[in-house]
């Protein structure tokens, strides 16, 4: 169907409709249309030749009809603007100060999806216009990342409603790199993105130490989700497997979701790749003091047995409780300062000390998760910066937190067990394919 321009000038628009005037319409290529300005409103005629009121004999329009034709061409209306909520903004505040009819707001409340839709907004939402002189002619607004409200004015006066899905596709990709200098260089020289970089990191966490124990050449391989809406890439999934290969230990991870919906990561064997235990309980600069039992104390200035690992980190770094447990002490405790304690299963004991603060997890009784924060980095008691001062014991004796066997979390449930079987080796087959792919490059170049 030919296309034609308003702006275009009226020597355009007679030529086109004296060609449907005629009997044999030739259909115009788009490429060969002008170019509409901002201010140019694009229309379409459809191939049905036109009826005019005046039309010569010949054909061909008459001034009048053409300037008639003209006036009653079909244009968008209205003017198009983004109301963008701020802080303490609700539906009404935004109607109000951007002068829209609040008695519209009402009418398009009253529909059910809309008013589910719009019942909360939140600072930095969009929320797309378009109205005539205040009155809305249409609404929409991003519900969630699959999902928009379209609210429009029909013709009879009457507001309408519909809810647009707007699927994601998941595309299964793959990275793999070589470590030079960090793990999120060789992440980005991969092609992958900061947060898949992040859910590397913590897949293999328990296994890795990707502070201390990262070397020059070591080498990951990972098949992940991208995630594509409208043919627009629009963000990253879920690590469907990966490979790490940590100073010539290979370490390799899979994610199985069961019939209920829980998703995990678990070894090729069905072992959990989590543990029971994290090794490090925060995110720290460096290791300021190792667990030695002859060091000699910086304060004190004698021998005194340092029974825990002293991690670094700025005032008030969030501190995490390295396993499921039981606060049984929260206070001051001579040197350690503020300091809780941790009772886990196994009569196993962690002491976080030297805290700044408590959260509020940090209280005597309370049960706390693997993760969940219970204070924060400070330098209390016998500190000389702000660090945490981190111990583990068993029965009572002190462990090196870096170096103790951490106990497994739960393996694969048995009942998943054949259909985890099948998918891992498929999973394991793919990160065959991919190393063997990088092999072969690395050997032809």
């Amino acid at each position: 169907m030919p296309w034609f321009a308003v702006g275009a000038g009226i020597p355009f628009i007679t030529m086109a409709l004296y060609a449907l005037f005629s009997g044999s319409p030739q259909p115009v290529e788009p490429e060969t249309l002008p170019t509409t300005t901002a201010a140019t409103t694009a229309y379409q005629l459809t191939g049905v030749p036109l009826e005019l009121p005046g039309a010569s004999p010949g054909g061909i329009p008459t001034a009048q009809a053409l300037s008639k034709a003209i006036e009653e061409s079909p244009a968008l209306t209205g003017e198009s603007i983004t109301l963008t909520v701020r802080s303490g903004d609700s539906m009404d505040i935004l109607f109000g100060r951007n002068k829209l009819d609040r008695g519209n707001l009402a009418e398009i409340l009253a529909l059910d999806e809309a008013r589910e839709a719009m019942r909360l907004v939140h600072p930095g939402d969009a929320i797309e216009i378009r109205h005539q002189d205040g009155k809305v002619l249409s609404l929409n607004r991003k519900i969630d990342e699959t999902r928009e409200l379209e609210v429009t004015l029909a013709d009879s006066g009457q507001y309408q409603s519909r809810v647009i899905e707007r699927p994601l596709e998941a595309r299964v990709v793959y990275a793999q790199g070589i470590i030079k200098n960090s793990l999120f260089i060789a992440g980005r020289e991969a092609g992958m993105s900061d947060k898949v970089t992040m859910n590397l990191a913590g897949i293999f966490a328990w296994d890795v130490d990707f502070v201390l124990d990262i070397r020059e050449n070591d080498e990951f391989v990972v098949l992940y989700e991208e995630l594509w809406q409208d043919g627009q890439r629009v963000g990253d999934g879920e690590i469907l497997g990966a490979e790490f290969i940590n100073d010539g230990r290979t370490v390799r991870a899979i994610r199985y979701t069961d019939e209920t919906g829980k998703s995990d990561y678990f070894s090729p064997d069905g072992g959990s790749m989590r543990k029971a235990f994290i090794r490090a309980p925060v995110d720290f600069t460096r290791i300021s003091s190792n667990f030695n039992l002859k060091r000699k104390h910086p304060i004190l200035n004698k021998i005194r047995a340092h029974k825990g690992v002293d991690y670094a980190a700025p005032n008030g770094t969030p501190i995490k409780a390295a396993g499921d447990g039981k606060v049984i002490f929260a206070g001051r405790k001579g040197g350690y300062g503020n300091c809780i304690i941790l009772q886990h299963g196994g009569n196993i004991t962690t002491l976080y000390a030297h805290m700044s603060k408590f959260s509020k997890y940090g209280r005597v009784g309370k049960r706390v998760n693997q993760g969940q924060v219970v204070g924060y980095v400070g330098a209390t008691g016998l500190a000389t910066a702000p660090h945490l001062h981190y111990e583990y014991r068993v029965n009572g004796v002190h462990r090196n937190p870096r170096t103790v066997k951490l106990p497994q979390a739960n393996p694969i449930n048995a009942k998943y067990r054949d259909d985890f079987n099948a998918k891992a080796d498929a999973m394991m087959s793919q990160l065959d394919m991919v190393r063997q792919t990088r092999m072969a490059a690395v050997a032809s170049e």
